[in-house]
């Protein structure tokens, strides 16, 4: 039973991940250029660290790892 219930958690996640990359391009705020994010431009390349994009997913993460734990 247990292996069921984490194919149905796997399934759901994959739906809703699904759903928000197809729209997510349609939002006013693009995930993965939040404010506060790092980058810098110079004149032979560029560097790019999404720290606050970093940070919003390992809380949404520890958030719902959390849930799924709790018992």
């Amino acid at each position: 039973m247990g292996l069921g219930r984490l194919l149905i958690v796997a399934g759901i996640a994959l739906i809703v991940l699904g759903v928000i990359v197809t729209i997510g391009g349609r939002l006013p705020i693009r995930f993965g250029h939040l404010p506060g994010d790092i980058y810098y431009r110079g004149r032979n390349g560029s560097f790019y660290f999404p720290i606050v994009t970093c940070i919003l997913l390992s809380a949404v993460v520890s958030l719902v790892m959390w849930l799924i734990n709790r018992r």
